[in-house]
């Protein structure tokens, strides 16, 4: 059982930059096999990926995002996190960290992201 929690949104002005972390409640040996990932949904829209990044290390972003944003992780910390850069209003969203490995499926409760001035 993996339970992640989300911390580091709030308000921010266009151009600012804000990180989020997601600490999961695993030991670090089982951590490390999960795919960690980091999904966002904007009122009126789909959940859509913002980023992951899986077991090895390996990243993967939502093209749009690219350059922007940077996922990262510490196994030793049970902690991935998202830097977010030169945020852009349309960034506003819930932002979600999921936990991923063969079927199984975590999501954190969210952490709100507001950009605007």
């Amino acid at each position: 059982q993996v339970v992640l929690v989300e911390s580091g949104g709030g308000l921010v002005q266009p151009g600012g930059s804000l990180r989020l972390s997601c600490a999961a409640s695993t030991g670090i040996f089982s951590f490390r096999m999960y795919t960690m990932g980091w999904y966002r949904q904007a009122p009126g829209k789909q959940r859509e990926l913002v980023a992951d990044i899986t077991s090895d290390g390996t990243t993967n972003y939502a093209d749009s995002l690219k350059g922007r944003f940077t996922i990262s992780r510490d196994n030793a910390k049970n902690t991935v996190y998202l830097q977010m850069n030169t945020l852009k209003p349309e960034d506003t969203a819930a932002y979600y960290c999921s936990a991923a490995r063969t079927s199984s499926r975590y999501w954190g409760q969210g952490t709100q992201v507001t950009v605007s001035s």
